[in-house]
């Protein structure tokens, strides 16, 4: 990363695959700021929302603007395992099995629709998302770097769905939504060009090396004391309060940690501040926490309530 006269980090690359992406997805900067942050910190993303918002347009938009093998899995209640990984063929002249790699080895994947596959085939996903490589058939396989899961997911009250198990929810760094586009938005939607035509004229705003680069810089982002003290407080807050039925794990504070650290490199900040970690909460918590029965139906927002609940040192 560059510096500039006021020593802050120079964000021109990210900022330009933000602005690009939202001439594609109207509306949406926050949403899409936010993915982008969570590539930068090295985590997967889930986008949950109703069909036909754009879930499916973002992930292809992003794999565009940087560059990357992109590959998009259609989740389907008959989905096998061996339609994510691959599979071993015999070869007669050979003699031999040979392995056909499956779509998941690629730099960008799209799990479109995660939630309609059986959990045999969500489990598919378990070790590539979190050891970059996948076992077939006794034989481990590394993954391309740079990897990354963008998972779709409808609404669980929607006909033929499968939950995710916590297990795999966690894997998730974030889990965002993109909502309806306001009025503006939706009427230059109407008027304007076929979204997938717009897609097709992106040009890469950068490529997979220089992606890694800025991917290394992240945890180098400086985080003082003061910062950790925060963190851990959000953390144990969600521990001893009684309006949750578990509280966060240590990797969920390391995923609070990163993210806040990703959102202060692309603000051009070299230093993390309260206001990053906040920023981004709602993302990497949402899906992590459960609130009992009465907060749920007091229409408890769990990230509010931690950013209310616990004061910044």
């Amino acid at each position: 990363m560059l510096l500039d006269s006021r020593n802050r980090l120079a964000a021109g690359p990210t900022e330009a695959v933000v602005a690009q992406a939202g001439r594609v997805i109207l509306g949406k900067e926050r949403a899409i700021r936010l993915a982008m942050a969570c590539i930068l910190a090295r985590g997967h993303l889930l986008i949950e929302d109703v069909p036909g918002v754009g879930k499916t347009t973002l992930s292809h938009a992003l794999a565009r603007l940087l560059g990357l093998d992109y590959q998009r899995i259609q989740f389907t209640s008959d989905l096998l395992p061996a339609d994510v990984i691959g599979v071993s063929i015999f070869d007669r002249e050979s003699s031999t099995f040979r392995f056909h790699a499956g779509p998941i080895f690629a730099q960008i994947i799209l799990a479109d629709e995660i939630n309609r596959a059986s959990p045999k085939a969500q489990s598919a996903l378990l070790e590539a998302m979190e050891e970059h490589q996948v076992t077939a058939e006794g034989e481990t396989r590394p993954l391309p770097e740079p990897f990354f899961v963008i998972a779709t997911q409808n609404p669980l009250h929607q006909v033929g769905t499968f939950p995710l198990p916590e297990s795999q929810l966690d894997r998730f760094l974030m889990r965002i939504s993109l909502g309806y586009p306001d009025a503006k938005a939706e009427r230059e939607l109407l008027r304007g060009a076929e979204r997938r035509d717009l897609i097709a004229h992106l040009k890469p705003e950068m490529n997979g090396e220089q992606l890694m680069q800025l991917q290394k810089a992240v945890p180098q982002m400086q985080v003082s004391d003061a910062l950790l003290d925060y963190v851990q407080q959000l953390i144990g807050h969600t521990r001893n309060s009684p309006r949750f039925t578990q509280g966060l794990s240590p990797r969920a504070g390391v995923a609070i940690l990163r993210a806040a650290q990703s959102w202060a490199m692309m603000e051009g900040r070299r230093q993390v501040l309260p206001e990053d970690v906040q920023a981004i909460l709602p993302a990497v918590v949402g899906h992590r926490l459960h609130a009992n029965a009465d907060a749920v139906k007091g229409g408890f927002d769990p990230a509010k309530e931690l950013i209310a609940s616990v004061p910044i040192p």
